[in-house]
């Protein structure tokens, strides 16, 4: 893992100079510009408060704040994993040319959604006052739960990256399966108390985004503390898939210039 690490130190740079000029050419031609990372989440929630907050009678008690703060941690997720199958493929022209660690496109790719969920988080901070949202000593936990998910999120990411380079159809697989995993992740219900026991507990356990997305609403809207312990397992189990994936690409990724 120390190629690891000296290659991060070494490319660092341009791991942040690619997202900042990626988010840069996201805004070039729109006249709303960044303000369009807002207005997604935002529209979605809105869209999801009405039919689950109003048409289904769901009277959980900040639902506002449960429902943007749930779409903000997905939308991370959901598109990096989106992007980490097609990441070499889409990068043709880089990486046929120079030698860059094939993860460091997706380094670079978290950057630039962790600046857009991040631009989002002022409007939750916003729909919390509004909504009186009591700030607790908890809301700290906030931080390793976040960091728990970017952990699994680059765990996924590689691995998907390695895959994606050599199975044209897994784009595909990935897409429905991430559009399954958005309705058993909890975005608009509580998976603990609307999934009847013991499915709900089950499901938290095996899903780590569902896990902590629940853990970041305990500690943010409610002051209570997270399962601690099942989010160390999965910080476990996240670090030791990002040693498995970042070992792969290193081990393949020379081959991957043939294959694109």
């Amino acid at each position: 893992m120390s190629r690891f690490f000296n290659d991060m130190k070494k490319y660092m740079y341009y791991c942040r100079y690619a997202a900042v000029t990626n988010l840069k050419a996201e805004v070039a031609n729109s006249y709303l510009n960044w303000i369009w990372w807002i207005l997604e989440p935002l529209c979605n929630m809105l869209v999801y408060y009405f039919v689950f907050g109003n048409l289904l009678g769901n009277t959980r008690q900040y639902y506002i704040v449960f429902i943007y703060s749930g779409l903000l941690m997905w939308n991370f997720y959901n598109r990096v994993v989106l992007y980490s199958v097609k990441a070499v493929r889409s990068n043709k022209g880089i990486v046929t040319r120079v030698y860059v660690p094939k993860y460091i496109l997706l380094l670079s790719n978290m950057i630039l959604n962790f600046i857009k969920m991040a631009i989002s988080c002022g409007v939750l901070v916003v729909l919390m006052i509004m909504q009186h949202v009591p700030v607790t000593p908890r809301l700290l936990y906030v931080i390793p739960i976040y960091a728990i998910l970017l952990l699994w999120t680059f765990a996924c990411g590689t691995i998907l990256l390695h895959f994606g380079v050599f199975v044209d159809d897994l784009t595909h697989a990935v897409t429905i399966l991430m559009n399954m995993l958005f309705f058993l992740t909890g975005i608009f219900y509580d998976v603990s108390t609307r999934i009847e026991a013991p499915f709900g507990q089950i499901l938290l356990t095996i899903n780590p985004v569902a896990l902590c997305i629940t853990s970041m609403r305990k500690v943010l809207l409610y002051g209570e503390n997270p399962d601690f312990l099942l989010l160390g397992i999965w910080m476990f189990i996240s670090i030791a898939l990002c040693c498995v994936g970042v070992k792969t690409i290193y081990k393949y990724e020379n081959s991957y210039v043939k294959v694109v």
